[in-house]
């Protein structure tokens, strides 16, 4: 028997994804609506496809989050936001807020943490429910557990959206999904600007935590050991492991996704239900999207109609 979900939309990671793999499409009047009319498009699909149950999108905040407290140089490399990607953010909420899905976005956290709090009150709430996260970002994948799967739609050299659950992750990464931020702690990600330890690439970072398993039983294993083992801790990495201990359990934490944000979460408010399909419509016509119109869901009317008939 399929298990009822709840269909999570990372906003940032489906925009920015868009915004680069759609060029130049632009509205009647020629503003670029790229980054929207993926968005959009992604949306209807994954509906679509797995039927949700209840739905929510989780948008980043644009004030700095607790991780720039903790590391000022967190995203320090990344470069800004481009001009004309800034105002379809608001129209991307305009879509979400017409299709009457439930939008959470808080200040100091990015839409990764809101994410993570969702999908934790969700399992708390209903065990018997399936999260699904729809996004294009890599970080999600330490969220990845019997009840929550990350779905990415197809981008690029990538055949066919890929849905990713506990064994489809351990097979691209090498471990477990709970595993990823120890990982992380010591390659570091050069995305998010994280420093890991300095010179662990990730082959070493890879054959550290398959063999011990945590970052944290690396660093037991040397409170009793600091000579190493003479296998893989020794020479140069067992000396970069012992100088940089703080910078890897730092960097842990700054990978590592918060699924304690306070925010007003209620279950039945994220349970999909009507919404106001002409006004869907009426946005699509504007912003030129007419080839999604045909995708968009049966409003109340048209569900009765078909229950009358059927």
């Amino acid at each position: 028997m399929k298990r009822k979900t709840f269909l999570l939309l990372d906003a940032h990671a489906l925009i920015y994804r868009n915004y680069y793999a759609i060029p130049n499409l632009t509205d009647p009047e020629g503003t670029l609506v790229n980054a929207v009319y993926g968005f959009s498009k992604q949306t209807l699909n994954a509906i679509s496809y797995f039927e949700p149950e209840y739905i929510a999108v989780c948008f980043d905040h644009p004030k700095p989050t607790f991780r720039h407290e903790k590391f000022d140089g967190y995203k320090a490399k990344r470069a800004k936001m481009p001009d004309d990607l800034i105002p379809q953010i608001a129209l991307v909420k305009q879509v979400v807020e017409a299709m009457g899905i439930p939008l959470f976005e808080v200040p100091g956290y990015e839409a990764d943490d809101l994410i993570g709090t969702v999908n934790a009150r969700v399992e708390n709430l209903d065990r018997q429910l399936l999260t699904v996260i729809v996004t294009g970002d890599q970080d999600s994948f330490q969220l990845v557990d019997n009840d929550t799967h990350i779905f990415m739609p197809s981008r690029g050299k990538q055949k066919g959206d890929i849905e990713y659950d506990s064994e489809l992750v351990k097979k691209k990464w090498g471990i477990a999904p709970d595993q990823v931020v120890d990982l992380k702690a010591l390659m570091g990600d050069t995305s998010d600007n994280i420093p890991g330890v300095s010179g662990v690439g990730p082959k070493t970072a890879l054959s550290l935590i398959q063999h011990f398993g945590s970052l944290q039983a690396i660093y037991d294993y040397l409170e009793t050991h600091p000579a190493g083992d003479g296998q893989l801790l020794k020479g140069a990495l067992l000396t970069k492991l012992l100088t940089q201990k703080d910078q890897a359990f730092l960097s842990q934490d700054l990978a590592r996704i918060r699924c304690d944000v306070p925010i007003d979460f209620d279950l039945e408010q994220c349970r999909v239900t009507g919404y106001d399909k002409n006004q869907v419509i009426a946005l699509f016509q504007k912003f030129g999207f007419k080839s999604l119109i045909a995708s968009l869901p049966q409003d109340a009317f048209e569900t009765s109609v078909q229950e009358a008939l059927f």
